[in-house]
């Protein structure tokens, strides 16, 4: 544990700017506005100066949608529990993953009522799961710490993803699926680009030793010459998934009139089911290798024509 923190600290010493989405992950920077605190959040961890003006790469331009491009329908969008009413309206609730229930607390959940195997997921965040294979080899005390303190906190803080700052915090309860591994499922990850898929992430091997594997194809799922950094590409071939083609048609319908956003579905049974909505991956600060690619998928978005100004001061006012 001491090795940790002194680690910390030298990265911290080596790059100042780390501070910055460390005391934001706490939400101790309320006070600092959206446009200064992405600038240093962009600093501290891509190395370099956000040119928020004019935005050329993906990472720029997806923090440049963070601070100006906010419809109130998004909110909905990232909320885990209220997204479901706008799939069932758009493909049908017969991609939704089968919902066992809703809680308004950690209290609310009746874990002697749950199936063995269940998935549970806060509303309002990236990454609160509690992912149950086995309830007779799960922790329930360790559960409700890790539920309870998820549901303080407000993801819009760490990398003021806009979205995020309103959602009323709920847990819902979802049938545990896997794929044909009988492990876990693959995450078909669809990015979409003013409407348009133009390439597809898949995540593989989640839960392994060797980690999180990100292989990326093109809409023939014809393999790309990049990679997610830290996500080595899968070691074994990723088959086409038999739904592909609809899943590009329902990203498409699901991403219409939005600049950017990236639209996740899962395969199981040959049966497809919707994952989630994400406006801003890895908090636009998701690197690529080679670096170039960063600018090739920003050249796919086009920006809409906006008064950033006078939607700053908006959003300070807010703050």
């Amino acid at each position: 544990m001491i090795t940790y923190y002194v680690k910390k600290i030298f990265r911290i010493i080596k790059n100042p700017y780390r501070v910055v989405p460390a005391l934001g992950s706490r939400s101790m920077l309320k006070w600092m506005p959206d446009i200064l605190y992405l600038k240093l959040f962009y600093r501290a961890i891509i190395g370099r100066k956000l040119n928020i003006d004019n935005p050329q790469s993906f990472n720029e331009k997806i923090q440049w949608l963070k601070l100006y491009d906010r419809k109130p329908e998004y909110t909905n969008y990232v909320d885990k529990f209220e997204v479901r009413k706008y799939i069932a309206d758009t493909i049908g609730e017969e991609y939704l993953i089968p919902l066992i229930g809703v809680y308004e607390s950690v209290e609310e959940i009746p874990w002697s009522a749950l199936p063995n195997q269940f998935v549970l997921k806060c509303t309002h965040g990236s990454g609160c799961n509690i992912i149950c294979t086995d309830k007779n080899n799960l922790d329930i005390n360790k559960a409700k710490r890790n539920l309870r303190k998820w549901m303080k906190r407000n993801w819009y803080w760490l990398g003021r993803e806009w979205p995020y700052k309103n959602v009323n915090p709920k847990i819902i309860c979802e049938k545990y699926m896997v794929d044909e591994t009988g492990v876990e499922l693959k995450d078909y990850k669809f990015m979409c680009f003013n409407g348009k898929v133009k390439c597809c992430f898949v995540c593989s091997n989640r839960f392994s030793q060797t980690g999180l594997n990100i292989d990326i194809y093109d809409i023939d799922w014809k393999p790309l010459p990049f990679e997610r950094r830290h996500y080595p590409r899968s070691e074994t071939v990723i088959v086409k998934p038999k739904n592909f083609d609809k899943m590009i048609e329902f990203a498409e319908k699901l991403s219409k009139d939005i600049p950017f956003v990236r639209v996740d579905f899962y395969e199981t049974n040959g049966q497809l089911y919707f994952g989630e909505l994400t406006f801003y991956p890895a908090s636009g600060v998701g690197e690529f290798t080679p670096e170039k690619y960063d600018y090739l998928l920003g050249s796919w978005i086009k920006l809409p024509s906006m008064d950033v100004n006078s939607i700053e001061k908006e959003n300070n006012t807010c703050n």
